[in-house]
Protein backbone atom coordinates (compact mmCIF):
# COMPACT_ATOMS: atom_id res chain seq x y z
CA UNK A 1 0.00 0.00 0.00
CA UNK A 2 2.68 2.86 1.21
CA UNK A 3 4.95 1.88 -1.87
CA UNK A 4 1.56 2.10 -4.31
CA UNK A 5 1.44 6.02 -2.99
CA UNK A 6 5.00 6.13 -3.31
CA UNK A 7 4.81 5.25 -7.19
CA UNK A 8 1.58 7.35 -7.55
CA UNK A 9 3.27 10.75 -5.47
CA UNK A 10 6.74 10.26 -7.58
CA UNK A 11 4.60 9.92 -11.30
CA UNK A 12 2.75 12.98 -9.95
CA UNK A 13 6.26 15.08 -9.22
CA UNK A 14 7.42 13.60 -12.48
CA UNK A 15 4.48 15.21 -14.06
CA UNK A 16 4.52 18.64 -12.65
CA UNK A 17 8.14 18.87 -13.11
CA UNK A 18 7.87 18.19 -17.16
CA UNK A 19 5.15 20.55 -16.71
CA UNK A 20 7.18 23.18 -15.52
CA UNK A 21 10.18 22.70 -17.22
CA UNK A 22 8.23 22.92 -20.69
CA UNK A 23 6.76 26.21 -19.46
CA UNK A 24 9.91 27.89 -18.42
CA UNK A 25 11.18 26.80 -22.33
CA UNK A 26 8.52 28.08 -23.74
CA UNK A 27 8.76 31.41 -21.49
CA UNK A 28 12.75 31.65 -21.52
CA UNK A 29 13.23 30.87 -25.33
CA UNK A 30 13.67 33.36 -27.88
CA UNK A 31 10.88 33.17 -30.63
CA UNK A 32 11.81 34.79 -33.99
CA UNK A 33 9.56 35.58 -36.42
CA UNK A 34 11.16 34.18 -39.63
CA UNK A 35 10.03 36.31 -42.18
CA UNK A 36 9.72 39.72 -40.44
CA UNK A 37 12.47 41.38 -39.53
CA UNK A 38 10.76 42.98 -36.19
CA UNK A 39 7.79 41.26 -34.23
CA UNK A 40 4.48 40.96 -35.97
CA UNK A 41 1.76 43.70 -35.43
CA UNK A 42 -0.36 42.22 -33.04
CA UNK A 43 2.80 41.22 -30.53
CA UNK A 44 3.85 44.67 -30.43
CA UNK A 45 -0.09 45.43 -29.76
CA UNK A 46 -0.65 42.95 -27.32
CA UNK A 47 2.97 43.54 -25.64
CA UNK A 48 2.20 47.81 -25.53
CA UNK A 49 -1.26 46.49 -24.02
CA UNK A 50 0.54 44.01 -21.43
CA UNK A 51 2.79 46.95 -20.34
CA UNK A 52 -0.38 49.85 -19.61
CA UNK A 53 -1.94 47.08 -17.60
CA UNK A 54 1.30 46.65 -15.36
CA UNK A 55 1.36 50.63 -15.17
CA UNK A 56 -2.21 50.74 -14.04
CA UNK A 57 -1.81 47.79 -11.57
CA UNK A 58 1.26 49.97 -9.92
CA UNK A 59 -0.66 53.10 -10.37
CA UNK A 60 -4.11 51.58 -8.28
CA UNK A 61 -1.84 49.85 -5.96
CA UNK A 62 -0.10 52.63 -4.05
CA UNK A 63 -3.27 54.33 -3.37
CA UNK A 64 -4.56 51.16 -1.89
CA UNK A 65 -1.73 50.32 0.17
CA UNK A 66 -1.73 53.91 1.86
CA UNK A 67 -5.85 53.46 2.66
CA UNK A 68 -4.88 49.56 3.87
CA UNK A 69 -2.33 50.70 6.06
CA UNK A 70 -4.39 54.39 7.35
CA UNK A 71 -6.87 51.97 7.92
CA UNK A 72 -5.07 49.70 9.98
CA UNK A 73 -3.12 52.51 11.90
CA UNK A 74 -6.84 54.37 12.70
CA UNK A 75 -8.26 50.78 13.96
CA UNK A 76 -5.31 50.16 16.23
CA UNK A 77 -5.11 54.21 17.78
CA UNK A 78 -8.82 53.73 18.44
CA UNK A 79 -9.23 49.96 19.49
CA UNK A 80 -9.01 51.50 22.90
CA UNK A 81 -7.00 48.93 24.39
CA UNK A 82 -9.12 45.85 22.93
CA UNK A 83 -5.87 43.08 22.07
CA UNK A 84 -8.06 41.62 19.66
CA UNK A 85 -8.57 44.37 17.49
CA UNK A 86 -4.65 45.86 18.02
CA UNK A 87 -3.58 42.06 16.86
CA UNK A 88 -5.98 42.38 13.68
CA UNK A 89 -4.82 46.46 12.87
CA UNK A 90 -0.83 45.10 12.93
CA UNK A 91 -1.90 42.06 10.63
CA UNK A 92 -3.56 44.15 8.31
CA UNK A 93 -0.57 46.57 8.32
CA UNK A 94 2.29 43.68 7.98
CA UNK A 95 0.19 42.45 5.14
CA UNK A 96 -0.23 45.35 3.56
CA UNK A 97 3.42 46.02 3.69
CA UNK A 98 4.11 42.70 2.33
CA UNK A 99 1.90 42.57 -0.66
CA UNK A 100 2.98 45.85 -1.87
CA UNK A 101 6.82 45.32 -1.68
CA UNK A 102 5.92 41.64 -3.14
CA UNK A 103 4.34 43.69 -5.90
CA UNK A 104 7.34 46.51 -6.45
CA UNK A 105 9.81 43.58 -6.50
CA UNK A 106 7.39 41.63 -8.86
CA UNK A 107 7.68 44.79 -11.00
CA UNK A 108 11.71 44.77 -10.91
CA UNK A 109 11.68 41.04 -11.72
CA UNK A 110 9.85 41.50 -14.69
CA UNK A 111 11.73 44.63 -16.42
CA UNK A 112 14.95 42.39 -15.49
CA UNK A 113 13.79 39.69 -17.38
CA UNK A 114 12.69 42.14 -20.22
CA UNK A 115 15.92 43.31 -20.45
CA UNK A 116 17.29 40.32 -21.04
CA UNK A 117 15.28 39.00 -23.63
CA UNK A 118 15.91 41.92 -25.34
Amino acid sequence: MFSKKLKLNQSFFIKILFLFSIIFLFLFSPVYAGLFDGNPQIVDKLNSAFEQIEGWLLKLATPAAAVAIAVGVFMQKFSFGDEERIRIAKKLIRGTLFSYAFILVLDLVLSAIQTLLK
